[in-house]
């Protein structure tokens, strides 16, 4: 087995998936309006991709983003950079300002850690909330 190969090919792995995961964020901010970029948010995750939060989880990630913007007028994240994990995840400090549908504003922060396929796909997300009883109208 060539090492020097095998390195190589994780590195570019791992610079892929974080362009893919630096989407994600972007993606997300757009997704509200713009019909193209929420389905290329989708595409980043399998049809069945697990998404944990401190209220449960669920199968997919479309029903997350219809509930999202159903509550919410608009939003902004800005994120740490991406660090892979030993465990082949990756994991990065967010913080989000939005507008609820009522119109109130708030801001909100946390942890994501992401487990993706081979393809590049994140099959697995987890959402660390470090502001209190944030999102929890997403798991009622």
């Amino acid at each position: 087995m060539n090492i020097a190969a095998t390195e190589n090919n994780n590195s570019i792995n791992t610079d892929r998936n974080i362009t893919i995961l630096n989407n994600y964020f972007r993606l997300y901010d757009a997704s509200r309006t713009d019909d193209r970029a929420k389905g290329d948010l989708l595409s980043l995750f399998t049809q069945d991709a697990e998404i944990v939060s401190s209220r449960g989880s669920r199968k997919g990630f479309e029903g997350v983003i219809k509930t999202f913007y159903e509550n919410n007028k608009d939003i902004k994240h800005m994120w740490d950079a991406w660090v892979l994990q030993s465990d082949g995840s990756y994991r990065t400090n967010w913080a989000v300002c939005g507008q609820a549908a009522d119109g109130t504003v708030y801001a909100k922060a946390g942890i994501d850690i992401v487990r993706m396929n081979d393809e590049g796909q994140i099959v697995y997300l987890k959402n660390v909330q470090t502001t209190e009883e944030a999102y929890s109208e997403y798991f009622s």
